[in-house]
Formats: C-alpha cells, structure tokens, sequence
C-alpha cells in the first residue's frame, strides 16, 4: 500500500527538514569512541515502549504508538546533530533509512499482502497427528514466506480443527514456538533479524546450509514434546462431555492460488539481487544505492500491488485482513532503524567504546568469541525486545563484516542467528507474529495464559532445549 512508500518518504523529509542547506555528500562516520552510553538511551526507551505499552498501558499505545516512536526518534536525530554536525549525524541516519529499513520493510509489506489473500477453507478434526501435521507444515512455511506470512495463513485452520477440544490452549501455544518464530531460521526471508542480516551482505543461502542442523534438532525435539503433551491431553479429553463441533469438518481447500507464483517471484527478486551485481549505484544526497538492490525492491512492491489485483477480496475478509499490523511494524521499525544509529557507532568502537563490558561477556580470554555466550545474550534480549535489532547489535559487536563472519567466525554468526530467531518465542512480544496469534486465538474464545502464564510455558519447554542446543551447537 501506499503508506509503505510514503513513511519511508516522510522520514527522509523529515531529515532533510531537520538538516537545511547541508552538504549531505562530505559526511563522516560518528566517532563511537567518543560517545557514551547516554547516546543509547533513545533506543533503549523505544524498545521498552514497545515491549510494556502494548501490557501496561494498551489504549494509550494503541492510539499513539506513531507518536511515541517519533519523540525517541527525534531524540536520537536532534542531539547527534549538535554534537557531530547536520552532515555526519543526516547521512549516518539517510543510509540506515535508504539502505536497510526502506528495503526491510518493503519485503515485510510484500509477504504480509500475498500471504494475506491466500485462504485455507474447510476443516479437519485436530488429533494430535494431524496437529503435529499443521505445525510441521507450518514451520516449513516459516522460511518460505516469513514467520508472519505462515501465521496468519494458519492460525486460523488450527484454532478450527480443535474448537471442539476442551484442551487446545496448548495447540497455540506451541504454534507460537514451531510457526511464528522456529521455523523461520533458514532463510533471509523467514524472519526480520536473517533478512538484517542478508542486507548487512550474509549470503542467502549461507542461513540454511550453517542453520539447518541446530534447527531441526530443536524444531523436532520442540515438536516431540507436542505430539507426547497432545497425546495425553487428547486422551484425557475422551472421558470428558462432548463438546458440539462449531465448525463441523468439511473438505479443505486452498483459495487464492494466484498468490502462489507471487511469493515465488518474491524468492527469486532477492536471489536476483543476490548473483546480479552490475556495478551501478546511484548517490541520494550522499547515501549509494546499488541499482540490483533498487530493482529488487521494485520488483517486490509490484509482485504486492498485483497480489491486491488477483486476490478476491472476500479470501481477504475471511481472513481478516487488515493493514493495521503491518502499519504498526513499519511506523515502529522507521524509530528503530534510527534510534539504533548512534548505539551501531558504539558498538563498532569495540573495546574502546562504552560497551566495551559487553563484548567482554561475549569474548574469551584469549580475544576469540564466545560463541554460547552470544546464541544466550542474543536470545535473552530477542526474548524481551524486538529480535531484528537485537540481531544488528550483536552482528555489529561481533565485528559487523559479513564475509568475515560467513567465513572464519561462521559459527558465531551463526549463534546470533539462531539466538534472535529461536528467543523470540521466549515471550508474546519476543517476535511480532506473538501477540498476533494471541489476540487472534484469544477473539476466537481460546483461554490463553497471560503474559507470565505463558513464559511459565517456554521456560518448562524451550530453555531446557535451548540449554542442550546451546552446548551441543556452540559450546
């Protein structure tokens, strides 16, 4: 939708208002070893309104998140150019913009549409089989078309084949483990903080040849430990009162199938960008955009747009689409792609920088990474902030060259990967497909466990997994 193009277009102005008559084009780098931690501050007060507005103060969030995100970005922007100069601080900012959140968001835009005028009809009755069926599926599809694409495809199936079940809160439960967050560890295109990572120059495919290990042996010890739970509870469920099937079993079909080559085009706009490399850039007042990143981001917007044209619209309302979720990511994403400016320049000060404590905790005594160390940091802060730029942080603390890290550090690299993918199903709000499938399982009448109910949850079935994963991967 239009509102994708234009946010992106609004924040550029938006630099350009703050930073008159400046010469953006002979800018410096911010110099992080100057800066203190004070410079994190807008970040860190972005990332703890998103995680407790949404719990402690939900009308005022609702209503004015826009607004919040814009104080903490203008409280990033404002300072960094009184200190470094209009110069320095606009470019550092117009290049996380042009480069990374414009190309982020715009994937994130695409799956979201195409995914959302695919329809799953009919129903089936939810054994634990054909459950472990539908996460399995599901976690496939994670890595094919993102996390959020596979949830808002399935979720509602799922909540279908067991809303004649006494016990299924269960069943969304682990949903949120395998569908919105597991499954989508083995491409760009799965989850927010990997396609982070293949715009910061990781390789496409270099996600699924280092990831595919660790996340089969912690998918499939994840759903293990579903069929043996619904196995029992189904068994149980037998000497319980019927409960009369709301949505008696029909024939499953598949609508919208023209959305199918769509996502297929999405794959192969990214592959393109990826092998195609003709050497052409184009400069935005300062900032280089190469001209296979500027089709590809083309190519995508136009696959969504023609998705809105072949896709009935009653696929859509039967899916409850509405634009509301992916507004919300992008309005967020634009202050954390900034607020996160001047916490990077930090972070690439290395030891000399303010957070020289944390690549400490992160480094070994004789200067190699500690690998565990980042899969657990990485994982304990996606559990409670947005995972994406959980991700950036430690990409960058581990040094923020992506052929190095693909090469001689492949390992490390690949414990932060894993740790902001896996994590984010800690809590509701680890990963954003979360809260997603909460509200939605919630209005279909699913009794879910609040917020500490349900970390209860992923710390009995997912910290001993990822304890044993942790040692047997990175250790």
């Amino acid at each position: 939708m239009r509102f994708a193009a234009a946010l992106t277009a609004g924040a550029v102005v938006a630099v350009a208002t703050l930073f008159p008559g400046m010469a953006l084009a002979a800018a410096h780098e911010l110099p992080g070893e100057t800066m203190s931690l004070w410079w994190a501050l807008p970040f860190a007060g972005l990332l703890l309104s998103i995680a407790t507005g949404p719990l402690l103060f939900h009308h005022v969030w609702e209503h004015h998140y826009g607004k919040i995100t814009l104080f903490w970005a203008a409280l990033a922007v404002v300072p960094l150019a009184l200190a470094f100069g209009t110069g320095s601080a606009a470019e550092a900012v117009l290049h996380a913009l042009l480069t990374e959140y414009m190309s982020f968001i715009i994937l994130l835009f695409a799956l979201f549409t195409i995914s959302g005028g695919i329809l799953v009809a009919g129903n089936i009755h939810g054994t634990p089989l054909v459950n472990a069926g539908l996460l399995l599926i599901g976690a496939m599809l994670a890595s094919v078309i993102g996390t959020t694409g596979a949830s808002m495809i399935l979720i509602r199936p799922i909540l279908r084949a067991n809303d004649n079940r006494p016990f299924n809160a269960h069943v969304v439960i682990f949903f949120i483990f395998l569908v919105s967050n597991i499954g989508g560890s083995l491409t760009p295109l799965g989850d927010p903080p990997l396609f982070v990572g293949f715009l910061r120059g990781v390789d496409f495919f270099w996600t699924t040849a280092n990831l595919y290990q660790v996340t089969l042996f912690v998918g499939g010890l994840v759903l293990a430990v579903f069929l043996a739970m619904d196995i029992i509870l189904h068994h149980r469920e037998a000497g319980a009162p019927k409960i009369k099937d709301p949505t008696p079993d029909t024939k499953v079909r598949i609508r919208g199938l023209a959305n199918l080559p769509l996502l297929a085009g999405v794959i192969g706009a990214i592959l393109l960008s990826a092998t195609w490399k003709p050497g052409v850039a184009f400069s935005v007042q300062g900032v280089s955009l190469e001209l296979q990143n500027l089709v590809r981001d083309a190519i995508i917007l136009a696959l969504a747009f023609l998705s809105l044209g072949v896709s009935p619209k009653s696929h859509r309302q039967a899916n409850n689409f509405h634009w509301e979720p992916i507004s919300e990511v992008a309005k967020l994403f634009a202050g954390i792609f900034i607020c996160i400016v001047p916490v990077i320049a930090i972070l690439r000060a290395g030891p000399d920088g303010a957070l020289a404590p944390l690549v400490s905790l992160v480094t070994s005594p004789t200067g190699e990474p500690n690998d565990l160390a980042y899969f657990w940091m990485t994982g304990a802060l996606s559990s409670f902030l947005d995972n994406a730029p959980t991700y950036l942080v430690f990409f960058e603390l581990a040094g923020g060259d992506p052929q190095h890290l693909m090469a001689t550090f492949a390992s490390t690299l690949a414990a932060i990967s894993a740790g902001a993918v896996f994590m984010g199903a800690n809590t509701y709000i680890g990963n954003a497909p979360n809260f997603m499938v909460y509200a939605i399982a919630r209005h279909r009448g699913v009794t879910m466990p609040g917020f500490f109910g349900y970390m209860a949850w992923s710390g009995a079935v997912l910290i001993p997994i990822f304890l044993i994963a942790g040692f047997l991967f990175f250790g």
